[in-house]
């Protein structure tokens, strides 16, 4: 037995432990000469480090593109790499099957299924509140993985996450650039959070506000020197406009618009979500928010 299966394995467990994505490439046919046997396996980093052999390069570089593209749209696919001129009888694909060319000298045919392995969705609830606990826990149903960021006194009010960081700095988080970030300190040293929020490179990022305060926040933030264009990253009021008025409806309200935007993409404009503005740049400053928020009364 080759150590070849062992270094895989080992390199899939590591990197799910370090929910990292990767994509796993396995022959499940071929035809006619080639350096590969059926059942080899190869895992393919998001950088394209690959670890395993499942042939050589016309092969790999058809599996590594395919991988990129698994690993974007979380589809699985199969491939096959041919000889150019279909000198070698097709293998049994059908017609969802990419076709790659080769013009290796061996001539084989290669079947090869490649499958993304994604790690959870990364949810970061910033702050103590009511709210916050309620995200959290929701979150952790959902099958998010959980990060809590609140101030050291405020952790403990927590009972089930993956990770914790004491205070807000999110640079300590996993993978914080990918993750759907929540702030709900609910005037526990707001700005700071909102500060280290908007340092990460989150395309998500919420706050759990009424629209008066959130207004004022934004203004105070730009007052510090933040652009302009950052402190737009801030969607406040929070979550989908159903009416919420619990932490926990909040909580549920703020959880369907993330899952609406990971499964359908940004939808800012349908009518449900709490829209928002950033100051003119006239000399009032001023910050309107479109559509009044769930929970509204709840969110000051």
């Amino acid at each position: 037995m080759t150590k070849e299966p062992e270094d895989v394995i080992d390199c899939m467990a590591r990197m799910k432990g370090d929910e990292q994505p990767f994509a796993v490439a396995t022959i499940v046919h071929v035809a006619g000469g080639a350096s590969a046997r059926e059942g080899s396996k190869a895992v393919i980093h998001g950088n394209g480090k690959v670890v395993g052999w499942i042939g050589g390069g016309c092969t790999l570089g058809a599996v590594k593109k395919t991988a990129a593209r698994a690993l974007i749209d979380g589809r699985a696919r199969f491939i096959r790499v041919r000889p150019s001129d279909g000198a070698v009888a097709e293998v049994g694909a059908d017609d969802r099957t990419e076709d790659f060319d080769s013009h290796c000298p061996t001539g084989g045919s290669i079947e090869i299924f490649i499958e993304p392995v994604l790690p959870r969705a990364s949810l970061i609830v910033v702050g103590g509140s009511s709210v916050a606990r309620a995200l959290c826990d929701l979150g952790k149903r959902l099958g998010f993985a959980v990060t809590v960021a609140a101030l050291s006194e405020d952790l403990e009010l927590f009972s089930d996450f993956d990770h914790a960081i004491a205070g807000f700095d999110l640079a300590k988080a996993i993978r914080p650039a990918s993750s759907f970030v929540v702030v709900a300190s609910q005037g526990r040293r707001d700005r700071d959070a909102l500060r280290f929020a908007l340092a990460t490179e989150s395309a998500y990022i919420a706050l759990v506000a009424s629209r008066k305060k959130s207004a004022k926040l934004k203004r105070d933030l730009c007052g510090d020197g933040l652009d302009r264009s950052a402190v737009a990253r801030i969607r406040s009021p929070a979550g989908l406009d159903f009416g919420a008025v619990t932490p926990e409806e909040i909580a549920l309200s703020i959880l369907a618009d993330i899952v609406r935007e990971r499964r359908l993409g940004s939808s800012e404009d349908d009518g449900m979500s709490a829209r928002h503005s950033m100051p003119s740049t006239g000399g009032d400053s001023t910050v309107t928010d479109e559509v009044v928020p769930s929970g509204d009364t709840e969110n000051a």
